[in-house]
């Protein structure tokens, strides 16, 4: 047994359980980068753009007036979706449309709105 886990009070530890849950964990890099991508979603005005843009593609004046916040604080926000691949860009001449990457922010937004409405 290691020294560094804490006695639990039982006689013995279930070896295989521990085992078998072991060889099914995904590395350490990968669950940071799970933690990661939901810290994300753990700002409400990142949710706000994200709902927005479930329904159009959208650049930044019109999220801005749609959420009545400011230009830059919607710019900084979709910067932060941008670097988790939350969101996708377009340029159409000197304006920048924004959506969603894919299928899977709606997934995830959905799956986390159905488990708080149960």
């Amino acid at each position: 047994m290691n020294d560094a886990v804490p006695n639990c009070g039982y006689l013995h530890a279930h070896d295989d359980i521990v085992k078998k849950v072991t060889d099914k964990m995904p590395e350490e890099e990968l669950l940071y980068d799970l933690a990661e991508l939901y810290k994300v979603f753990g700002d409400s005005t990142r949710i706000k753009i994200l709902y927005v843009l479930f329904e159009s593609e959208m650049c930044v004046c019109d999220i801005s007036n749609l959420l009545n916040m400011s230009v830059s604080a919607i710019s900084h926000q979709l910067r932060v979706l941008k670097q988790s691949s939350l969101v996708k860009f377009r340029r159409d001449g000197k304006t920048v449309f924004y959506s969603l990457a894919d299928d899977h922010v709606r997934t995830i937004i959905n799956q986390g709105m159905e488990h708080i409405c149960e």
